[in-house]
C-alpha cells in the first residue's frame, strides 16, 4: 500500500515538474522571442546588395568565406549550405535557356524568426544588423530550422553533441571596420556592402536606369519583414529558387510553433509516464506470490 502511494505520488510530482517546465519554457521562449524581434536594427544597418547579374559563378565568395571562418575543408566549394558551409553558390537552370548564379547564406532578417523561436536566446539580433549565434547557449533543439521562412540554419549531424551553424554576418570584421569576407573577395562587383538605406536607394536607381535589365523589384526589401541581404536579379526569383514571402515578419509564426511544441511534449511525456507506470505494476502484480494476494 505504502509502495503504492509513493508510486503515485512520484508519477504526479513528475508530471507536476513536467507541466511546470513546459509552462516556463513556453513563457520564457516566447518573451525572449519578442525581446529579439524588438531589436530589429534601424534602415541603417549594415546590409549586402548582391546583383546577381554580375555573378559569374566564380566562387570567390565561398572560398573568402570557409578561410575567414577557418571551416574544414578549404579548398571545397560548397554547393548547399551546410555545418561547413556558412555561404554557397547554387547554379539553376533559367527558363530561357543557360544558368543562373544564386549565391545563399543567412538573410539577417529586420526580424528574425529564429531568434524569436530560440528558447534559450542563442540567436539575437544586433542593432549593426548581424543575427548572431552563441553556440555556448544552444541545446541543440533545432526550433529555429524550423523557423526560419529561407531554411538556413544546418545542424552538426556528425557531431554528437552536435549544434547549429550558420553565416554571422563576419560580425567580427565588421567591428573592426572591414567588410564581410565575401563581399571582399568578390572580383566582379556582386557584393556591395553598405548601410542598408543607401543599397536600397542604389539598387532601385540602378533598376530604373537600365531598362530590361533588372526585374523590378528588390528581394529583400520586404519580404518577411526585410532582411539585410538584398538581391536584383534579371529573371524572376521564383524561376531561381526564392521563397516567395509577404511582407508581415514571421516571428508571431515561430512563436506559436514553440508554444505549442512544449504541450506537445509534455502530452508526449505523461502518456509514457502512464504507460511506465502500467507495465511496472503488471509486472510486480505478476511476481507476487498467490498466497501474498489470498492473505
Amino acid at each position: 500500500m505504502n509502495a503504492s502511494h509513493s508510486q503515485k505520488l512520484s508519477r504526479r510530482d513528475f508530471l507536476k515538474q513536467a507541466s511546470v517546465g513546459a509552462a516556463a519554457l513556453t513563457g520564457a521562449g516566447t518573451l525572449a522571442g519578442q525581446a529579439q524581434a524588438s531589436e530589429a536594427p534601424a534602415e541603417s544597418s549594415w546590409a549586402v546588395l548582391i546583383d546577381l547579374t554580375r555573378c559569374t559563378g566564380c566562387e570567390s565568395c565561398v572560398l573568402a568565406c570557409k578561410a575567414s571562418n577557418n571551416l574544414p575543408n578549404p579548398d571545397v566549394v560548397a554547393t548547399s549550405l551546410d555545418s561547413d558551409a556558412f555561404t554557397c553558390l547554387e547554379t539553376r537552370t533559367l527558363a530561357e535557356g543557360g544558368v543562373g548564379y544564386v549565391k545563399r547564406q543567412c538573410m539577417h532578417c529586420l526580424s528574425p524568426a529564429c531568434a524569436s523561436a530560440c528558447t534559450v536566446g542563442a540567436l539575437t539580433k544586433s542593432p549593426e544588423g548581424p543575427v548572431v549565434y552563441d553556440s555556448a547557449k544552444c541545446i541543440g533543439c533545432r526550433y529555429c530550422q524550423y523557423a526560419c521562412p529561407f531554411s538556413v540554419p544546418t545542424f552538426e549531424w556528425e557531431n554528437p553533441l552536435g549544434l547549429i551553424r550558420k553565416c554571422q554576418f563576419c560580425q567580427a570584421r565588421l567591428g573592426q571596420g572591414q567588410k564581410p569576407a565575401c563581399a571582399e573577395a568578390c572580383p566582379n562587383g556582386a557584393l556591395r556592402f553598405g548601410r542598408r538605406d543607401a543599397l536600397l536607394a542604389q539598387a532601385h536607381a540602378q533598376i530604373e536606369s537600365n531598362a530590361g535589365r533588372y526585374v523590378r523589384r528588390v528581394y529583400g526589401e520586404h519580404e518577411a519583414g526585410g532582411t539585410s541581404m538584398l538581391y536584383l536579379s534579371a529573371v524572376p526569383f521564383a524561376e531561381l529558387g526564392f521563397p516567395q514571402l509577404g511582407s508581415e515578419p514571421i516571428p508571431h509564426q515561430a512563436e506559436t510553433v514553440m508554444q505549442q511544441t512544449p504541450l506537445t511534449a509534455l502530452t508526449v511525456a505523461g502518456l509514457a509516464s502512464a504507460l511506465a507506470w502500467f507495465l511496472q505494476r503488471r509486472q510486480k502484480l505478476a511476481a507476487t506470490p498467490i498466497e501474498e494476494e489470498i492473505s
